[in-house]
């Protein structure tokens, strides 16, 4: 199974970029450090944006009309399948764009909640993070206790 350490590695391998390496007595967030995350978070999105376009070339050329039903229902669910993952997807790609916002009106990472510096290494491995690890794990138990 692989790490958090590994998927971070991922998205900062899809856009061609080696982890940040802070100067002594950096300025957090500053032009350097946003061009790092711009750069990234463009990467992200056209890789999403693409894998949409290869989905609805994908389904446009294996759309048939299988008289077995059980062949029927297997494409269907296929289908589904792919269409719940570009959901997602799409919802991802908003977020990566709210976040690009954030960069240019120079908001971006610090914590929505209390306002703290949300940290170049948390912000490498989920760079849509809007949210101090503390107030994460805040939320995260608030709403395990309503749902539970």
């Amino acid at each position: 199974m692989p790490n958090s350490k590994n998927k971070a590695l991922g998205i900062l391998a899809l856009a061609g970029v080696e982890p940040y390496q802070e100067k002594p007595n950096e300025e957090y967030m500053n032009v350097e450090q946003l061009e790092h995350f711009k750069k990234i978070l463009d990467a992200w999105r056209v890789q999403l944006r693409e894998e949409v376009d290869r989905t609805v070339t994908h389904m446009q050329d294996e759309a048939a009309n299988f008289p077995d039903p059980v062949d029927r229902a297997a494409q269907e669910e296929e289908f589904s399948l792919e269409l719940r993952t570009r959901d997602r997807e799409r919802k991802l790609i908003k977020k990566i764009e709210k976040t690009l916002q954030l960069i240019e009106e120079d908001e971006f990472g610090f914590c929505k909640s209390c306002g703290i510096e949300i940290g170049i290494r948390r912000l490498e491995a989920r760079p849509t993070a809007d949210l101090c690890i503390e107030c994460k794990t805040l939320q995260e138990i608030k709403e395990r206790q309503m749902a539970g």
